[in-house]
């Protein structure tokens, strides 16, 4: 009688450690370390999605760069401010995505300054990185970013969000990023918003983390 008892005991000490030791295992896998760096770019933002974005990337533990068009930083400062809060870096992609190409350096330049202008105000600072809608630009574009030391980023994936691509479209093109690489995804699209676990599962899983992007080199770095 007393053996059983003993028993008892020790099976129900045993079973207490078990949601201990589950617990400790239940967090995301992450990457053990970090062998390379991509970039996760969304354009087009601040929008009416833009606070389930930032949820999605703070809970995945990513960090990305927010190419905003100055005309929407300009209408809800709060929203730029949340993205600096959540570790966002801020960046330019002109004031009402024109096609930059077709206009005159003055109308060019308008674009530029202005968001420069407006992302500061908001309180996302001064960007480094501007990024030409439909990734159109020519030597007119590339001196007048200049002119505002601004490094001119386009992206060396394109997930296709913005042309109707499935969730796991868009999860297979973030399979495809290598170290230094970014790829286009843009702040508006539902689907890639249902991609972010899968995309930050998949990057963990070949030990790479997402970065900031170089104003120097134009491609994917440590943060600092």
């Amino acid at each position: 009688m007393t053996t059983k008892r003993v028993l008892t005991v020790l099976a129900a000490a045993a079973a207490l450690t078990v949601p201990a030791a589950a617990t400790s295992t239940a967090a995301p896998a992450q990457a053990a370390a970090c062998n390379g760096y991509v970039g996760l770019t969304f354009d087009d933002g601040p929008s009416g999605s833009t606070t389930r974005l930032l949820d999605a990337l703070r809970q995945n533990g990513l960090r990305a760069t927010m190419f905003n068009q100055g005309q929407y930083a300009a209408a809800d400062p709060s929203l730029v401010r949340a993205q600096v809060a959540a570790g966002m870096w801020v960046a330019n992609h002109s004031y009402t995505h024109p096609h930059l190409t077709r206009l005159s350096q003055a109308q060019i330049d308008s674009e530029i300054s202005r968001t420069q202008q407006a992302i500061a105000n908001a309180g996302g600072g001064t960007p480094k990185l501007f990024r030409p809608p439909y990734g159109e630009t020519n030597a007119t574009v590339k001196s007048v970013a200049a002119r505002y030391g601004l490094t001119e980023i386009i992206w060396h994936v394109d997930s296709q969000d913005w042309n109707g691509a499935s969730t796991d479209a868009i999860v297979q093109s973030a399979a495809r990023l290598t170290n230094g690489q970014t790829i286009l995804m843009h702040d508006w699209s539902a689907n890639t918003l249902a991609a972010i676990p899968r995309i930050a599962q998949g990057l963990a899983s070949r030990g790479l983390c997402a970065g900031t992007i170089s104003p120097r080199t134009g491609r994917a770095v440590a943060p600092t």
